[in-house]
């Protein structure tokens, strides 16, 4: 780890540039190839509408996203070279407590950032373009607008600033988040099907958890648990009982109409 940090110190902005478009370039490619063989090793668990065709707009979109997520990592560069984002280089049972740390802050802050985000007097110019893509896929999730990729990109710097947490806690969440993300736009089910009614895990959201928000929007805001939104009551009466629930749905047939945001 120190022949990184060592190379943060002393690498030209440029060079740092190319070295994080790379990096973004790659976690977008390896998410979709993920994705794609999650999608077809639980195909028959399908839970939302296949997607139709590739767009242009959306690679379009996702490649806005991959420059953006350049431009956060850049940001956290400088903020580090400035003393303003920290952090430890040990390892143990502390690289745990700062993971959940940081997924609970995160998972707090995009809860709320969503839940504005669909606000009617924001959702038609920011939010809108993901949701245009009912059909999700694992592109999907890299399919935002410019402006709310620069919003979560500006809540996670605002973390490693406040949070000191390990550098081994910081590459876990990125991970993590990456991953969570690609299981829920996948449209298929590879969680097991008891999941709903385990003590702990049933506050675990799940790919039927993001899918039914895609197709109703007043409900399901959260991003790694069910927490906020039980408690802020968005959380769908029904989504357990529905939990894996196979929608039979062919490539051409017309996606049921999203649900209106709760007021």
């Amino acid at each position: 780890m120190s022949w990184a940090i060592d190379w943060l110190h002393t690498v030209s902005l440029w060079q740092a540039t190319g070295v994080f478009l790379i990096i973004n370039v790659l976690v977008v490619a390896l998410t979709v190839a993920l994705g794609e063989g999650l999608m077809r090793r639980f195909a028959h668990r399908r839970v939302a509408p296949e997607a139709p065709a590739l767009e242009r707009q959306e690679l379009v979109l996702a490649l806005a996203c991959v420059l953006i997520n350049t431009g956060v990592t850049f940001a956290g560069l400088l903020l580090w070279r400035a003393g303003w984002i920290r952090f430890r280089l040990d390892w143990g049972p502390r690289v745990l407590v700062d993971l959940a740390v940081l997924v609970a802050m995160m998972d707090l802050g995009m809860y709320l950032l969503h839940r504005l985000a669909h606000a009617p007097w924001l959702y038609g110019w920011l939010h809108a373009p993901h949701h245009r893509y009912e059909r999700a896929r694992p592109l999907t999730l890299f399919v935002l607008n410019p402006l709310e990729v620069l919003g979560f990109g500006s809540l996670w710097l605002t973390a490693c600033v406040v949070y000191e947490a390990s550098w081994a806690a910081m590459f876990l969440y990125l991970f993590f988040n990456t991953l969570w993300g690609v299981l829920g736009h996948l449209g298929v089910e590879p969680f097991p099907d008891g999941w709903v009614r385990w003590p702990v895990a049933r506050a675990v959201a799940t790919t039927t958890f993001h899918a039914r928000h895609h197709l109703d929007l007043a409900h399901h805001y959260g991003f790694y648990t069910v927490i906020w939104d039980r408690l802020f009551g968005t959380l769908a009466p029904d989504y357990e009982a529905s939990f894996a629930r196979s929608q039979v749905v062919t490539p051409d047939a017309p996606v049921p109409a999203p649900t209106p945001h709760a007021q």
